[in-house]
């Protein structure tokens, strides 16, 4: 959602905030500004839109520097886009800065104490509430001695009263080397450099400068300076933070060649697909290998229910999962919508393993899903691809997708990343019962192909851009599929509909005649995911159904399948797999359809309105 940079050192901090909000930008945001001290005095620059459009604009006329600054990209919660409620905000004093991302639940109690003791709003924020709310502190506790920095204390004071969630990094003008950063609910990590630090709620900010960070946890509050940090758990006085070694580089999060982030992920998928699989499969054993799980042999064969909840791509990831843990291990496996799960008191039995499925390892939903799991005593396993991400750190054990950073905000190679790692899963999960080796083998063969044939499949970039353009105009489509097919179905319903914005539903094939195929016509078409599988015959008919009534068709279908172009619109052919792994074929001409479709409408394609990357909110 929301962004936050931050920094401290011997540097100018304008340009190295400007550059950590621009790669931020991918998290979905309205308005963007910076806040630093400089000659005693705060300096603060905010701009409603885009950052290029507004805040870099700005600067050149209202110049504004100095060596310790925050900035903040907004997505609005409280109060409309406007120059007045973007970050930072101020204190009653102006003499505290506040950069905020979450939500403060209490808000509108505090601020109605505060209007009364004589506060002055300038906007519609929570976020301001707590600025002032901070500086109402500090006037209390600056001329006492304590153990935490003047600064942290009122922090640490202010958000005692807080409910809700925050990221939070405030400066004080009385403290020009010292920045203060907290959180509870919303990421935030400290980068560490040589004679600098930074802060930031995703590393992608500022993995330019350094790739070793601590990440915060909820309720710890750091006080940073150049040549050192320290934090302090409100929780439980003793913080435990460790320094990662960010996995990838700078040029990782950059778009290169591509025109959008979105299509160079789309065609990085051969080599995640094929970093999700690697050292994970032992041929001679045919047995995949996982060093994470923290669980043994003994205690997986004990799991007889799996339960998944998980949101949007992740879920359509886990319904896939359902599918290949009762197919490989014969356990029975239900999936949540996290959002739901969280309220819901549902039964779980003893020797059920909780799996969350998520790409930032910091959706809200997912995250309390996870606790509420653990306080019922049960394991709690993570698929996740951030490393050192809240997800990550609070399950028992995980798998990392080792995917790089996914910069788009509609998510393709995680997607293609978690349904590997799933399959090697459901693999190993049907091996320590009954699978036997030799359709082990089949599976673990058809996997080790997949990258190669994703490759294949790239290579009709140019030809499936064609046919989105044919199609560009539409406004309604259909995604069908059987089996295996159905969550690829919806999640080429979702890409469609996040970035071009056109109302896409998906189905599983059979079920259009009880009701959905009474929208069909001359100008809806249906996108039909059938692969030569062993419901293909079915699926057909189903195919049948919508010709008949003039419905135009797009197939995914198996190399070979020539019988299937007579009667269709078009045809985008994949390779031929086993149905289990077809998945991981047919989404990538589904993600590429939906990309050149928003291209064509002028959609923009990494930033798509309303949408954020990673939801930290409910």
């Amino acid at each position: 959602m929301c962004g936050i940079v931050g920094y401290i050192g011997k540097r100018d901090a304008t340009p190295i905030l400007l550059e950590g909000l621009r790669r931020l930008e991918y998290r979905g945001y309205d308005s963007a500004g910076i806040a630093l001290i400089s000659e005693g005095r705060l300096q603060t620059r905010k701009k409603k839109g885009k950052i290029d459009e507004g805040l870099a604009k700005l600067l050149p006329s209202q110049p504004a520097h100095g060596m310790v600054g925050i900035g903040h990209t907004r997505w609005a919660t409280h109060g409309p886009p406007s120059d007045e409620n973007s970050h930072p905000h101020l204190d009653q004093s102006g003499r505290i800065a506040v950069v905020h991302n979450g939500v403060i639940e209490n808000f509108d109690r505090l601020k109605e104490r505060m209007l009364k003791d004589g506060h002055r709003f300038h906007s519609a924020t929570d976020t301001e509430v707590l600025a002032h709310l901070i500086g109402e502190h500090y006037m209390k506790v600056k001329t006492q001695k304590g153990d935490l920095h003047p600064l942290a204390q009122a922090v640490v004071n202010a958000l005692k009263e807080v409910i809700g969630t925050y990221g939070i990094a405030v400066l004080s003008v009385d403290y020009p080397g010292v920045m203060v950063a907290a959180r509870r609910g919303s990421p935030l990590l400290v980068g560490v450099g040589e004679g600098e630090h930074f802060v930031a709620s995703d590393a992608s900010a500022v993995v330019a400068h350094t790739r070793q960070v601590a990440y915060l946890n909820d309720y710890d509050v750091a006080t940073i300076e150049s040549g050192r940090f320290h934090v302090f758990s409100m929780g439980t006085d003793i913080a435990r933070v460790q320094i990662s070694q960010l996995e990838f580089g700078a040029e990782a999060a950059e778009k290169g060649q591509y025109a959008h982030y979105m299509l160079k992920e789309i065609h990085e998928q051969p080599k995640t697909v094929q970093n999700a699989l690697r050292g994970r499969i032992d041929f001679d054993e045919v047995m995949p290998k996982f060093g994470g799980l923290n669980m043994t042999t003994a205690e997986l064969r004990e799991v007889d229910q799996i339960v998944i909840p998980a949101c949007g791509t992740s879920w359509h990831a886990a319904l896939l999962g359902e599918y290949l843990f009762e197919e490989f291990a014969h356990i029975p496996t239900e999936i949540e919508y996290a959002s739901e799960f969280r309220y819901r008191n549902a039964p779980i039995e003893k020797h059920t393993l909780v799996m969350v499925i998520t790409q930032s390892g910091e959706t809200a939903d997912t995250l309390a899903g996870l606790r509420e799991s653990k306080r019922r005593g049960h394991k709690v396993l993570a698929i996740c691809n951030v490393v050192g991400s809240t997800i990550a750190r609070e399950a028992d054990g995980g798998i990392y997708l080792h995917a790089g950073p996914e910069i788009g905000v509609a998510s393709t190679k995680a997607f293609t990343s978690q349904v590997s790692v799933l399959t090697l899963f459901a693999l190993m999960m049907g091996r320590i019962r009954m699978l036997s080796s030799s359709r082990g083998l089949q599976i673990l063969r058809s996997l080790e192909a997949i990258p190669g044939q994703i490759e294949k499949i790239l290579e009709q970039d140019a030809a499936i851009k064609k046919i989105a353009h044919k199609y560009a105009a539409c406004e309604d489509f259909f995604f069908l599929g059987r089996q295996y097919s159905f969550p690829a179905a919806l999640e080429g319903a979702l890409k469609l509909k996040e970035i071009s914005y056109i109302h896409a539903e998906g189905y599983p094939a059979a079920e259009m005649k009880h009701g959905p195929i009474a929208m069909i016509d001359e100008k809806t078409p249906t996108v039909f995911v059938i692969p030569s599988d062993s419901m293909y015959e079915k699926s057909f008919s189903n195919l049948e159904e919508i010709k008949a009534r003039k419905g135009p068709v797009i197939a995914i279908a198996s190399e070979g399948n020539t019988r299937i172009r007579d009667k269709v619109d078009d045809v985008i052919y994949v390779p031929q797999c086993l149905e289990q792994v077809s998945p991981l074929l047919t989404v990538v001409p589904l993600q590429l359809l939906a990309y050149h479709i928003a291209v064509a409408r002028g959609c923009d394609v990494d930033k798509p309105r309303n949408l954020a990357k990673s939801v930290t909110v409910e």
